[in-house]
């Protein structure tokens, strides 16, 4: 018996390697993403003092810290302390940690790896801003240095938390009912900044608090007369921290004015914003350290292109006086950059980089931008600089640069060094669609599928006289393909800058991002971005915060809820086809589904047609349960054999319907999960189940596929269970007994609408059902995909504790294995083992290897070219393809076969057998004289 379950074991774990070694990095990759990086907490900075080389750190819009190598765009580190809130970073001089505040999180990471320092919480109360206390009492500090951290929420309170250790050494209090904004500091003075309402009267006061470094007292307070200006945050649009002269800077509504006040004074000057186009966005930029000169910039952004205009500030008068201008033009952005006490600020725009002093409108360095396809048509959002400063001159300068694609760049010395698509890590949605020259022989084979034998055949025959006006490239490129072939490359020919290949590899995923952008991405070429499109260009009074895709030939159809309409994107260039409301004139074929169903109210509802419009059938949860999501069985899922052979020759029958749901409902006060299978036809109830002791609150992901369903719970504790996670797998029959097809038997009719009246018995399924324990949470489902459905399935989870996606072979979870005794021979012909009621999630099953794949949405998957493998993609905050060949790559030679060994051997044999064939014919023409 031990040898048989060896075997069993054996024949379980081989097919299950998710990746061999040869093969990782080459037919998978890895968008590790940050997200969109924010443009207050975006920097260049030494790692520790000692360091030569910095490195660029950013918290992302989403929440994301992390830290890139600037010389190639790689990721260094990154933490995903609170996904889906923006936050700040702060970094002290001279130090080797990085503060963070990202919803009510704190947390001080190693600047060199990422490792966390300190983390402390502040229950319920969003962090509003953070800073670095530089100096106190005019003496900087060279020790760990603390944080000063503003506490928003319903009591305001400004706290100084020590550098090593994030302990809090004082708390300020607020108790006037401001709404807080910001904290800043001088060397000898803590600020903190609110926004006060008056009892009459619109808009809002500017109200400056002088606190204690020391011991967090309050010192003075005073309010600016911004009652006209302010009325929202928004109208604020700077606030200087860490600086000798700390500012204050704000707009009008009308953006017609500039206030700036120097932090500590009440005085406050006025300048005029520059006549001429309406200006959209005010930016102020000034350095962040203390002993650089008190000089900034002012950005003032219109529809077509901007104007700067630098001013300074003098310290002793308390005054603040324009310096000079630029009247520019195009599209562009600024960033800031210190030198000793020296200020400078570089100009990007699509075209050039330009460095300008502080001091004088001279150029100090220019360098023209070579252009990237990634970046065509785009332009610079905001940016952050590094430059070198010799002899007066900038002789080099680097700049990470957000365009207006979502594409974060780093310009060096006008060279694009390197892109990486953050705008990808909003992804939300996405789709397969078919490659150009697939689709058009699928359309051809169905053209000819509907007509009789001569009229196929002619069509057939035109055909193939068309397709030779292909032959004389395809001759072209036969040679460099069979060198291709002999060398181990890959037989890939570039058609309009989509790869095709002969096993169907290269495929195109469609993405869509809640900033509403499209992309399409060649999964065979390492994640290629082929095309990008903002949907707001063919829709601009449309949001797109959460569209739906859906393929056809040739194209996608993007859908959004508010949106009355649909648009229709070509999948291979990313163009406009259509848009507007979906009429029978347009280009989308009438959809042959006879019912479809969503969840309406709480209740899912089956509808005639595609439109909600006549409901055919109700389905709601028992009582106290509400319904939190539904599975479909895909519309695509071949089966190859309608049976289970059973090791005695017998059959057991699958129930196959292609109209099965199912529904996952919970009722929280029992703590009771409900599982229903639906015949969407017919809205029959065919199977349920209940578990309880389970945590609601947690998700519940569940997939269907050919005959079996599947679904995960988290079990809580209670005084008769342990909490941990289940797996439970369903199989379905027509009948319990082998050879029997169950109520319907050998009927020729049956009737999907009506299930129950087959020979006055219900025709549901016979369901064999196993639970398992498993190690971590899931989060997410799906299963494999293959032409035929001849390979074995697999079952994909995602695994958010341990960032993997990873691969549970069929045969693992098998609800027929034997329970509590080892196989008989039959059983193990069959493949099945003794059951065992924990899974534990063996190295090998991890598709994803060595990588991290955050934040994953969804998993979703598609057949290749070839009927062993399956395409896998997988999105959200990260982005992973691979490709996975659950019962081995039986119809495709490994990269480790060698064919000009192969062409040698046939070689030699042909040579031998040309030397061998005379000896052969004299040895019977003697033996025939000597006879």
């Amino acid at each position: 018996m031990r040898l048989y379950a060896a075997l069993w074991l054996a024949a379980c774990l081989a097919p299950a390697a998710a990746v061999f070694e040869d093969d990782a990095h080459h037919i998978d990759f890895h968008y590790a993403l940050l997200g969109l990086p924010s443009r207050e907490a975006t920097f260049f900075s030494k790692p520790y003092a000692a360091s030569k080389a910095s490195l660029l750190y950013t918290v992302s819009e989403n929440g994301t810290v992390g830290a890139v190598n600037p010389k190639d765009g790689a990721l260094v580190w990154r933490s995903t302390p609170g996904l889906a809130d923006a936050g700040h970073l702060r970094f002290g001089e001279d130090q080797d940690t990085a503060v963070a505040a990202v919803g009510d999180r704190l947390s001080a990471f190693s600047a060199s790896d990422g490792r966390i320092v300190w983390e402390t919480r502040v229950e319920g109360a969003p962090v509003e801003d953070v800073e670095i206390l530089e100096q106190e009492d005019g003496i900087t500090n060279t020790d760990a240095k603390d944080a000063i951290v503003l506490v928003g929420g319903a009591q305001p309170a400004v706290k100084r938390l020590d550098g090593k250790t994030g302990r809090a050494k004082w708390s300020f209090e607020d108790t006037s009912g401001d709404v807080p904004f910001q904290v800043s500091s001088s060397p000898t003075t803590i600020y903190y900044i609110s926004l006060h309402s008056p009892l009459l009267g619109a808009g809002s006061k500017l109200r400056v608090t002088s606190l204690s470094p020391i011991t967090g007292k309050k010192i003075n307070s005073y309010a600016l007369n911004s009652e006209p200006e302010i009325y929202t945050k928004a109208n604020i649009l700077f606030a200087g921290a860490n600086t000798a002269a700390p500012l204050l800077a704000w707009t009008d509504k009308a953006k017609k004015v500039l206030k700036v006040n120097i932090i500590g004074t009440k005085a406050v000057s006025s300048f005029t914003v520059p006549a001429g186009a309406p200006v959209e966005h005010i930016v102020l930029h000034a350095p962040n350290r203390g002993n650089s000169l008190a000089h900034f910039l002012v950005d003032y952004q219109t529809a077509t292109g901007h104007s700067a205009h630098v001013y300074h500030v003098d310290l002793q008068k308390n005054t603040v006086s324009q310096a000079y201008s630029l009247p520019l033009d195009e599209k562009a952005t600024f960033a800031t950059s210190t030198s000793d006490a020296n200020v400078y600020f570089t100009r990007i725009t699509a075209k050039e980089v330009t460095v300008f002093s502080s001091v004088s409108s001279d150029v100090l360095g220019q360098w023209r931008v070579q252009g990237s396809p990634a970046l065509a048509g785009a332009y610079p959002i905001h940016a952050a600089s590094e430059i070198v400063v010799k002899a007066k001159l900038a002789s080099a300068a680097r700049a990470a640069v957000l365009f207006s694609n979502g594409q974060w760049a780093l310009v060096r010395n006008g060279e694009i060094a390197w892109t990486r698509p953050e705008f990808l890590s909003a992804t939300v949605s996405a789709v397969w669609a078919e490659l150009p020259e697939e689709e058009t022989l699928a359309h051809e084979l169905e053209v000819e599928g509907h007509q009789n034998v001569a009229a196929a055949y002619i069509h057939r025959v035109s055909r193939h006289v068309r397709d030779l006006e292909h032959l004389p490239a395809w001759l072209q490129s036969l040679p460099t393909r069979l060198l291709g072939n002999l060398l181990g490359k890959a037989e890939d020919s570039v058609i309009e800058d989509i790869q095709h290949d002969t096993f169907g590899f290269h495929k195109l995923v469609v993405v869509a991002t809640d900033k509403g952008r499209l992309a399409a991405l060649d999964v065979g070429a390492q994640g290629k971005v082929v095309w990008s499109a903002d949907l707001h260009q063919f829709a601009p009074d449309a949001t797109f915060r959460n569209p739906s895709l859906k393929a056809f030939r040739g194209y996608v159809e993007v859908k959004e809820d508010g949106f009355s309409g649909s648009l229709l994107i070509n999948s291979t260039t990313g163009g406009l086809l259509s848009s507007g409301i979906r009429t029978q004139s347009q280009s989308v074929p009438n959809d042959r589904t006879l019912v479809s169903f969503d969840l309406v109210d709480g209740e899912l509802k089956g509808f005639l047609g595609t439109e909600p419009t006549e409901v055919v059938w109700t389905f709601a949860a028992a009582p106290e349960e509400r319904i939190i999501s539904y599975t479909a069985r895909p519309a695509k899922d071949p089966v190859a054999s309608i049976g289970k052979v059973l090791g005695d020759r017998r059959v057991l029958y699958k129930y196959l319907n292609p109209n099965l749901v199912l529904v996952t409902a919970v009722a929280d006060s029992a703590r009771r999960a409900s599982v229903y299978l639906l015949d969407s036809a017919s809205g029959q109830l065919l199977h349920s189940v209940s578990h309880y002791n389970v945590d609601v609150s947690r998700p519940i992901p569940s997939t269907i596929s050919e005959n079996w369903f599947t679904y995960s719970l988290t079990i809580d504790s209670s005084s008769a269970t342990a909490r941990g996670y289940q797996l439970v797998v369903s199989e379905l029959y027509e009948s319990p007994l082998p050879d029997d097809r169950g109520p319907l038997g050998d009927s020729s009719n049956s009737s999907t609408v009506q299930p129950i009246a087959a020979k006055g018995e219900a025709a549901k399924p016979h369901v064999v059902s196993q639970s398992y324990q498993i190690p971590e949470e899931i989060s997410h489902m799906a299963v494999t995909q293959t032409r035929q459905g001849i390979t074995s399935r697999e079952l994909l989870v995602t695994l958010p504790a341990s960032n993997s996606i990873v691969g549970i072979p069929r045969q693992v979870i098998d609800p027929r294995r034997p329970v509590g005794r080892d196989p008989t021979a039959l059983e193990q012909s069959e493949g099945l083992g003794k059951y065992m009621p924990m899974i534990l999630f063996d190295p090998r099953w991890h598709l994803n290897h060595v990588y991290e794949v955050i934040g994953v949405r969804d998993v979703i998957t598609s057949e290749s070219g070839v009927e062993s493998t399956s395409l896998v993609f997988a999105y959200g905050l990260d982005l992973f393809g691979t490709r996975v060949a659950p019962s081995f790559a039986f119809d495709v030679l490994g990269k480790g076969f060698n064919k000009i060994q192969m062409l040698l051997t046939v070689a030699a044999l042909f040579v031998g057998v040309l030397f061998v064939a005379p000896l052969v014919s004299r040895k019977q023409i003697n033996a025939l004289w000597t006879t």
